[in-house]
């Protein structure tokens, strides 16, 4: 039998204690345990981009990140940040712009989107491009989704004029 062990998390503001096995992902905690499905499970290799999570402020791969090894963090998912109005207008302009069809990459998408407009909130095209480069789309083509990150990124620029 697999030893368990007690972890504490904070996820999207609320403290949960859990007792988990050693090798259980992050991802699949907040699946499986805690029921918050918007983070996907796609290749298991850290590579689409699915499984996109926020880990103390930074953007992480919920399937290369142990649960246990969250101990103690914070963690952000699509529900919380989606609950907060965190990223709103990310939602709006996605949906405006037909930015996404199946849906399976855009809670990825969408934190990563994040986190450029955090780090650079005037990118260009290219610049939004090659962040996004490790978030696969199989349906948009990626077209609409530059698009949308490029439309929020003006819109949220002439705001702060």
């Amino acid at each position: 039998m697999e030893p368990m062990i007690d972890i504490q998390i904070s996820v999207n503001g609320q403290v949960v204690a859990a007792n988990v096995p050693p090798r259980q992902t992050l991802v699949d905690f907040l699946r499986y345990r805690l029921e918050l499905t918007g983070s996907h499970v796609g290749c298991e290799h850290g590579s689409c981009g699915a499984c996109t999570i926020r880990l103390n402020g930074d953007i992480v791969r919920g399937c290369l990140v142990l649960a246990v090894q969250a101990d103690g963090a914070e963690v952000e998912t699509i529900e919380g940040l989606s609950d907060s109005g965190e990223l709103a207008d990310l939602q709006a302009t996605f949906h405006a712009h037909n930015a996404l069809q199946c849906g399976y990459c855009t809670p990825g998408m969408l934190l990563t989107a994040q986190a450029l407009l955090t780090d650079n909130p005037d990118p260009s095209r290219e610049e939004i491009r090659s962040y996004l480069s490790g978030n696969y789309c199989r349906c948009t083509g990626y077209q609409a989704i530059v698009d949308a990150i490029e439309s929020v990124a003006t819109a949220r620029n002439g705001a702060a004029s």
